[in-house]
C-alpha cells in the first residue's frame, strides 16, 4: 500500500475507533486522523511482531483493517488517559 492508502486507512480507522469510544476530544478531525494513522502503523506492527500475522499489501484485507482499528482504539484510550476528556 502507498502512503495515501495508509492515510485513508488511518482516517477511517480513527473514525471507527472514535465511534466505538464516543466523547469529545481535543484535536477534532486532524487529531482523529493523526491518531488513526499512528494506530494503523501501531496495529500493523503489533500484529506482525506478536501475532505472527504480517499485514498484507492489500487495502481491503480484513486483518489490516482489524489491526488498524485496534491500534487506533488503543491510542485513543491512551490519549484520553494522558490528556483527559475535554468535557471537564
Amino acid at each position: 500500500m502507498g502512503i495515501i492508502s495508509w492515510i485513508v486507512l488511518g482516517l477511517l480507522a480513527g473514525a471507527i475507533a472514535k465511534i466505538l469510544l464516543p466523547g469529545r476530544d481535543p484535536g477534532g478531525i486532524i487529531g482523529t486522523t493523526l491518531i488513526g494513522i499512528a494506530g494503523a502503523f501501531l496495529g500493523g506492527w503489533l500484529s506482525a511482531r506478536f501475532l505472527d500475522r504480517p499485514i498484507e499489501n492489500q487495502f481491503f484485507d480484513l486483518a489490516t483493517w482489524g489491526a488498524a482499528i485496534a491500534g487506533s482504539f488503543v491510542l485513543l484510550v491512551a490519549y484520553r488517559i494522558l490528556f483527559g476528556n475535554s468535557r471537564d
